[in-house]
């Protein structure tokens, strides 16, 4: 069976889904110094991690923050903003005002 390639602007993706990701645990005082170190620098806790160990850091394309959000964490949200809970998209954007929001008070 030949080998189907794959289309171009797949070509990319197709070396990060070979990425193996790997996970340490270690004692609070490594974690944070580490996650410090990494809020310091601008990056990543992974980015920091492959600077540790030397490998190659390309600088984000898109820099951008992630939460996870179960439909419990919606639902309370759709009430927080009295927004109905099918209404994902205007919740985010209620999220994303509310996070520039703090950032504008933190800085």
């Amino acid at each position: 069976m030949a080998k189907r390639e794959l289309p171009e602007n797949w070509q990319k993706s197709d070396k990060s889904l070979r990425a193996i990701q790997i996970a340490f645990e270690f004692g609070a005082g490594i974690s944070e110094r580490i996650r410090r170190e990494a809020n310091r620098n601008g990056l990543s806790t992974s980015d920091q991690i492959r600077k540790i160990i030397q490998l190659d850091v390309k600088p984000p394309k898109r820099p951008r923050l992630t939460v996870s959000l179960t439909p419990e964490d919606y639902q309370q949200l759709a009430e927080r903003y009295r927004i109905p809970v099918d209404d994902k998209p205007a919740i985010r954007e209620a999220v994303r005002r509310e996070l520039i929001e703090f950032a504008e008070r933190h800085s």
